[in-house]
């Protein structure tokens, strides 16, 4: 009897998780739908655009109108570069945080975890006009710095956690054999939360790839990651469904390709620690 309560509870988990895959799966399997249909065939029912005609039209019609390569590398720059400049400023942060606290330190950490909560509308205004001043609209560098910033504290309080897991012991081993505090921290540190700074570096670049608030009202054309190339089919004309769809495709195919391939690491790094 046990046994069969078992199984049918396994077997509900199992199909709850399935329909809640599914559920989040769908709007980017639509979308997949939708880039492979003419703009006519995209607003129909949802039952026409099954049985319409297939083509990848729109793709090339993106291809064409957009730079598509441009608008990647700004991506990739401005994420992987936004991530290793954080990475510079949160590790020795983490550091500090986790072994050598201060009274203040929790306070600190709750400080700044509440800057994310801070509505971005709130201090554009005052970033544009640094920015301007500051001849940093429209490039790299400015979006790195602000993306930087912005995810900050994820990246401290992440590394903070995982830091915070590793026994201060192997540490004060280290500077008993004469380890510096530099080969402390890239030597023993480091090398033992790997896991955990892999994990941080994936979801600080997943972040800053899908940000739109930053990159659409700091750069027009030469910065533009693939967040406005995204937002540039939509027009007071109306929307292109099509071509929406097909240049949201190109947009997220390279960060869902390399989420699959990480997805071990990341949940290796999620869990870091959590079993002693």
């Amino acid at each position: 009897m046990a046994r069969a309560v078992s199984i049918r509870r396994k077997s509900i988990t199992t199909a709850a998780a399935w329909a809640l895959g599914l559920m989040m799966f769908f709007p980017i399997l639509w979308i997949a739908i939708l880039s492979l249909k003419t703009e006519g065939d995209a607003i129909r029912a949802p039952i026409e655009v099954l049985s319409s005609v297939w083509t990848f039209e729109s793709f090339g019609a993106v291809q064409e109108r957009s730079d598509y390569l441009k608008h990647f590398t700004n991506s990739v720059v401005i994420s992987f570069g936004s991530t290793f400049l954080g990475l510079l400023i949160a590790v020795p942060a983490a550091w500090a945080m986790a072994f050598v606290p201060g009274k203040r330190t929790k306070d600190v950490l709750m400080w700044m975890l509440s800057t994310k909560m801070l509505p971005p509308v709130g201090v554009l205004v005052p970033i544009y006009l640094i920015f301007r001043d500051a001849e940093l609209l429209d490039t790299r560098i400015g979006l790195v710095f602000v993306l930087m910033m912005i995810n900050l504290p994820i990246i401290i309080w992440m590394l903070y956690t995982y830091f915070r897991e590793i026994p201060g012991e192997i540490l004060e081993a280290a500077r008993m054999d004469g380890a510096s505090l530099r080969e402390e921290v890239f030597f023993v540190l480091m090398p033992m939360a790997i896991p955990g700074m892999a994990s941080t570096v994936l979801l600080n670049v997943i972040l800053a790839w899908n940000e739109a608030f930053w990159t659409l009202n700091l750069t027009a054309a030469d910065a533009a990651p693939l967040t406005a190339f995204i937002a540039s089919y939509s027009s007071p004309e109306g929307l292109f469904y099509a071509k929406l769809s097909a240049a949201s495709i190109m947009a997220i195919a390279p960060i869902l390709i390399m989420g699959w391939f990480s997805q071990k690491q990341l949940v290796r790094g999620l869990t870091f620690g959590a079993v002693k």
